[in-house]
């Protein structure tokens, strides 16, 4: 079974089956935010969309991290490290990575477990 979350015409933003949900790439409402601030609310996209597939955080199996200026890594990271569930970390990538909009400052996918 297929279900899928917050659907447009384009894409869905989760979607879930096999037993994983799949989040596609959240960005910030905000985009003239600084760093900390975007990244504070992709993780909390990222967490509404978790909690409406049933699951969330600790179940994390991987999340991809975007990041158009690499110098963004260390501050972003301070937000990250203090999200993440210390006891269950996803395996992690960060790339720089030119993204649609020249004021985004991060975007983020993940996969969890049900």
């Amino acid at each position: 079974m297929i279900k899928r979350y917050v659907v447009g015409s384009r894409m869905s933003q989760a979607v879930a089956a096999g037993g994983m949900v799949h989040i596609a790439g959240q960005v910030a409402d905000d985009r003239k935010a600084g760093i900390v601030s975007q990244t504070q609310q992709v993780l909390a996209k990222i967490d509404a969309l978790l909690k409406e597939a049933g699951t969330d955080r600790s179940k994390l199996i991987a999340v991809n991290v975007f990041l158009p200026h690499i110098t963004d890594f260390d501050t972003m990271n301070s937000v990250y490290d203090s999200w993440i569930d210390p006891a269950n970390p996803p395996a992690r990538a960060c790339v720089e990575a030119r993204l649609a909009d020249p004021d985004l400052r991060v975007e983020m996918t993940a996969v969890a477990l049900l």
